[in-house]
């Protein structure tokens, strides 16, 4: 048989599965649809977010391949996770409960190596119809499947995000006007020195004078002033939410829902896999979250970050959790060629940057832990660059030592508690 007529034997799920990709973009949607009725993969153009189009052409092609077989059609549906967030695959559970989901990580997608490539909204809707049917199939290595939050855990994340995006416009706000102020020559007025209040500020800036000895010009006043009250607005909002963040570690120190209580709320006995719903499963994370910022260097900012951002997803062991956040080894071995590539960085670089902090300030309040004099005994005599190296490599057993804590209590060797 030639090469172009051979085909691969179809799957008993090919025969009895409807399968469905959405390619998502602003201005529509592109559905693939691979009937067990047909050999050829559908394409259809929706308009975007066109929810109630979507689930019309569903029943549409499912009721025609019912027909033709004349049994019932399972629906497989699946979609790229991106900036549309988790709401698709949370409308199509609960509008369509019959209709299994994947959310897939786009990067995980194999694509072709030339030089150029063909792509477009049509091609990825075909791209991802093939790779549902190979993952059915049981092919768990063509893509990677994203794990849904639940609605209150997703929402945990917006406290640590808030508070970095109000850090971030504080500090430019701050360099805004202290630019301003030096470009006349002013050098020891800073706008936050009277606790970010705009009118105290205000009062100050007008009996400044220039380098030049004549008062600030009236519009670079004015824009420093309007600086000034965006500046105090944004400090007392970082201030709120550092309440409300402090709120919770100090709520991780009730006492937990009795099991009798968690019992009349689960349909199952209560378990480490407790489901929202269970009362015991916010108490726990809080007493968690809590109990992280009892051993010392870890303060409610590094706890809360660990807890909702990265802790509660389900890595099963240690090499997992180090290539999420992208702290693991990348190897490249050819024959005889074999070099490292340094760390994946494949996680978020915020979050990174975030866990090497933490490593530098564990080997100045915890000195005397296995993972501090682990460190020094590597960077005995080294230079910089050498520490600089090595602190990557502390941040990532330091997260595995952290997650174990927060898993088991396991407090890490040497450790400290406040």
């Amino acid at each position: 048989m030639s090469p172009r007529t051979e085909t691969a034997a179809p799957a008993a799920a090919e025969h009895s599965t409807l399968y469905v990709a959405i390619e998502i973009s602003r201005r529509s949607w592109v559905v693939g649809i691979k009937s067990p009725a047909g050999a050829r993969i559908g394409l259809h153009t929706l308009g975007p977010a066109d929810v109630a189009g979507l689930a019309a052409l569903i029943a549409r092609h499912r009721a025609k391949a019912e027909r033709a077989l004349s049994r019932a059609v399972p629906v497989l549906c699946c979609y790229e996770a991106g900036y549309e967030g988790f709401w698709l695959a949370r409308w199509l559970e609960g509008a369509l409960p019959s209709v299994g989901t994947v959310v897939l990580d786009p990067a995980s997608l194999p694509v072709n190596r030339k030089a150029k490539q063909r792509k477009t909204d049509r091609i990825d809707a075909k791209k991802m119809v093939r790779a549902l049917l190979a993952y059915d199939r049981g092919d768990a290595a063509v893509l990677s499947r994203v794990r849904v939050p639940g609605i209150e855990e997703e929402d945990r994340k917006r406290l640590l995000r808030e508070r970095r995006r109000l850090v971030k416009e504080r500090t430019a706000l701050t360099n805004a006007i202290l630019g301003l102020l030096k470009l006349h020559g002013i050098f020891d007025l800073h706008p936050r020195a009277q606790g970010g209040r705009a009118a105290r500020f205000a009062a100050r800036l007008g009996e400044a004078l220039t380098a030049y000895g004549a008062p600030l010009p009236p519009r670079a006043r004015r824009e420093i002033e309007r600086l000034a009250g965006r500046l105090e607005l944004v400090c007392r909002q970082i201030a709120e939410v550092e309440a409300e963040r402090d709120a919770e570690v100090r709520r991780g120190d009730a006492p937990p829902v009795s099991p009798e209580a968690c019992r009349a709320a689960c349909s199952e006995a209560c378990s480490e896999a407790c489901s929202e719903a269970c009362p015991d499963a916010g108490a726990r994370t809080a007493a968690r979250l809590a109990a992280l910022t009892r051993l010392r260097g870890i303060g409610a900012n590094d706890a809360t970050l660990l807890t909702h951002e990265v802790f509660y997803r389900d890595f099963r062991n240690r090499r997992e959790l180090a290539g999420w956040v992208g702290i693991a080894p990348t190897p490249w071995a050819s024959g005889d060629v074999q070099r490292d590539q340094g760390i994946g960085r494949d996680g978020p670089g915020w979050i990174r940057a975030q866990l090497v902090q933490m490593a530098w300030r564990w080997l100045r309040f915890q000195p005397d832990s296995a993972l501090s004099r682990w460190f020094e005994a590597r960077t005995a005599g080294a230079g910089g660059r050498a520490r600089r190296v090595m602190i990557v490599a502390l941040a990532r057993k330091l997260l595995i030592a952290l997650w174990r804590f927060w898993k088991t209590g396991l407090i890490p060797t040497g450790a400290r508690l406040v």
